[in-house]
């Protein structure tokens, strides 16, 4: 047994109904909707096959609308509206009238990088909520293949096949000592000279230490780690009331920093950490978020 023929109009074929439905002749309809009295004719008697019912009773002067007619414009409105609504939305996303970014960083590295960035995306686009997912280092890459976020900032310490990378800031390691350390008179400190020296870092296999301890080992030195911390923000602090020599990236050692806190790049080897701009491989950014990354690139490069 054959299924009945479901009819689907067209867009055209509904605003001709719309139109012709307002203004009840055909001549008004085809001006309305720019095109030929004629076109506008098929158009209605299309949908009309189509429905299986006559939709207008024609006189000489005008067209009088059928209880069918009455009915379908009901449901015709509401879909014209819609994408009209769609439409609308649409143009306003791309035009960075309102919309939404999210953006996943760690909180050490959200303190550096953000807040110059945010300011002024905020000014240029009041209209877009910027949402940040403070993450853990571990849990960096994971938010954005996930597609929780739409990218994130950070320094990745394994490289991912699923994610791409731009850098935004170039970056090395430094140790961060108070002016009374004996390491605190020299230019920069060799790695092994480290050897001896109470030393704070973060945890084991928590974000930059095993770049650490791989580039300790491969400069022959046994790091003496006295404190194992989560946080940069607390190895800078115990750095600064002397407990040890903290090791941690430049940007961050000098982010905040007073005159009794001494700095020194980290060499043999010189230890490089690209803050990167990381997205999921495939995945485009959408307008606002787009922009949000080119405002990034800009403030950081400068």
């Amino acid at each position: 047994m054959n299924e009945p023929r479901v009819f689907h109009p067209t867009l055209r074929q509904l605003r001709a109904f719309a139109a012709v439905y307002q203004l009840r002749k055909l001549s008004a309809a085809a001006q309305q909707l720019s095109v030929t009295q004629s076109a506008v004719s098929v158009l209605i008697r299309q949908m009309e096959d189509g429905l299986g019912t006559r939709l207008f009773d024609r006189t000489t002067r005008s067209l009088q609308a059928t209880r069918a007619a009455d009915e379908a414009i009901v449901v015709t409105e509401r879909i014209l509206r819609d994408l009209d609504s769609l439409g609308t939305g649409l143009r306003d996303l791309t035009s960075l009238r309102r919309g939404r970014v999210s953006v996943a960083v760690t909180p050490t590295l959200g303190e550096i990088v953000l807040p110059g960035p945010l300011r002024l995306f905020a000014r240029e686009h009041p209209e877009i909520h910027v949402a940040v997912d403070d993450c853990a280092p571990d849990r960096f890459v994971e938010r954005i293949v996930s597609g929780h976020v739409d990218f994130g900032i950070g320094a990745p310490e394994q490289s991912a096949a699923d994610v791409d990378t731009r850098m935004l800031r170039r970056d090395h390691l430094a140790l961060v000592v108070p002016r009374s350390h004996p390491l605190a008179g020299q230019r920069q400190v060799r790695w092994a000279q480290l050897a001896g020296h109470a030393v704070i870092t973060v945890r084991p296999g928590y974000g930059i230490r095993p770049l650490i301890d791989a580039t300790a080992a491969r400069a022959g030195v046994a790091l003496n780690v006295v404190n194992e911390v989560a946080f940069l923000a607390t190895a800078l602090w115990m750095a600064d009331c002397g407990l040890g020599a903290a090791i941690m990236p430049a940007a961050y050692a000098a982010h905040g920093a007073h005159a009794d806190r001494v700095v020194l790049p980290l060499s043999a080897p010189r230890v490089s950490r690209d803050v990167a701009l990381v997205t999921k491989r495939g995945r485009s950014l959408s307008p606002a978020a787009q922009r949000l990354a080119d405002v990034l690139l800009e403030v950081l490069k400068a």
